[in-house]
């Protein structure tokens, strides 16, 4: 059955339309016209106005409502795939932490096993560690820290594949850990690393094109060694992954680097923890004990920034608010940006041959309807 979406504030990279339609069939975009044809044949959704953009993809969440993946449950698990439709989530990359080799072979196995038909798409599943330095673990626990190794990624790989794995490029193995990934198709990301601009580099010349919460538990810019934070800023081609939450980075540094490297590459993500959509109190991560306070997830010892509760929808409307850049730019940071980097085609676009995942906002960001293949699978 043919859909049209009348009334719609069409906002998509490098286009922004208003009262535009846009027909669907067999569950991708057939055509996007700027007024509503004189006859239509099929289901009609009338937009009112709204904004209608190109669905969300979050490559970096480890839960909410009080789950998270590393719980190792399917059903679980499949309780975050549906819920981040809510934030207008329709790609998600299901992030694991550092944790025992059991453990993360749980994990995987509870989102291969997780009933996903009525949520968000998972086309793999991204490993946060357990390669990661051990003095820059953060929030990370650093009893299980190891060093690298592609045969455990290759067998959590056979349960469920994996798509991405952030690691430290200056761990003992990790540049051949990197050329490893690539051909195999998983994409290498750097984080919770002491890396210097030499370390980078040599990764860099592995294939390393990707730094996971840019800014975050990696080593900062100075005049005599620029770290990965100078070297995301240099090198416009690889992707900076970001928690624009306003905690995590400052207005200013958002602006900076959206006006560095652009929101082609830039990747907005949540890093959220099992409190996203929760009111405040006590959680966990990874075992360790955690306070969320005004929305701010931080360890109980030490304090640290841990994950946070920030929604994808919000995101979006930070980096709105603090950099005044015009939507049909920034949303290519909620989606396509995310899509390029993984190598996930037919995403992040509204555009004819690209599927219909689509999200619904009104004027204030709050996510209203999320179709995903054509199909509302949340409605507010």
């Amino acid at each position: 059955m043919l859909t049209l979406i009348r009334n719609a504030h069409l906002v998509s990279p490098d286009v922004e339309m208003e009262n535009a339609s846009i027909i669907i069939a067999e569950g991708k975009i057939a055509q996007v016209l700027p007024v509503a044809p004189e006859s239509f044949s099929g289901k009609i959704i009338d937009a009112a106005g709204q904004y209608v953009m190109p669905g969300f993809v979050d490559v970096h969440c480890h839960g909410r409502n009080n789950f998270d993946f590393c719980d190792g449950d399917a059903e679980k698990s499949g309780v975050i795939i549906a819920k981040k439709l809510e934030e207008g989530v329709t790609t998600l990359l299901p992030t694991t932490l550092t944790v025992s080799k059991e453990d993360l072979k749980k994990a995987v196995k509870a989102v291969a096993d997780a009933p996903k038909a009525k949520g968000c798409k998972v086309p793999g599943v991204h490993l946060e560690g357990p390669f990661i330095n051990p003095k820059c673990c953060g929030a990370q626990n650093p009893g299980f820290v190891r060093t690298p190794d592609v045969a455990e990624v290759l067998e959590l790989n056979d349960i469920y594949p994996v798509r991405k794995i952030t690691y430290a490029i200056e761990m003992p193995g990790a540049v051949e850990l990197t050329s490893a990934l690539l051909r195999k198709g998983i994409t290498p990301s750097c984080t919770h690393s002491g890396a210097t601009y030499a370390d980078f580099c040599a990764g860099h010349a592995a294939g390393l094109r990707n730094l996971s919460h840019f800014c975050n538990q990696m080593t900062g810019l100075h005049h005599r060694d620029i770290g990965l934070v100078g070297a995301g800023l240099l090198h416009k081609e690889v992707f900076a992954e970001f928690i624009c939450d306003k905690l995590h980075i400052s207005p200013a540094m958002i602006k900076l680097v959206f006006q560095t490297k652009g929101p082609e590459h830039v990747v907005l993500i949540t890093d959220a923890m099992r409190a996203a959509g929760m009111p405040n109190g006590n959680y966990t991560l990874g075992g360790l004990p955690v306070i969320v306070k005004d929305g701010a997830a931080r360890l109980a010892e030490g304090g640290a920034l841990a994950g946070s509760t920030l929604q994808l929808n919000v995101a979006l409307k930070n980096v709105w608010e603090v950099t005044g850049l015009p939507l049909k730019e920034l949303v290519k940071s909620s989606g396509y940006s995310a899509a390029v980097a993984l190598g996930l085609h037919g995403i992040g676009k509204i555009e004819a041959g690209f599927c219909a995942d689509v999200v619904f906002l009104d004027r204030g960001f709050r996510v209203t309807r999320t179709m995903v293949d054509g199909e509302v699978r949340f409605e507010a």
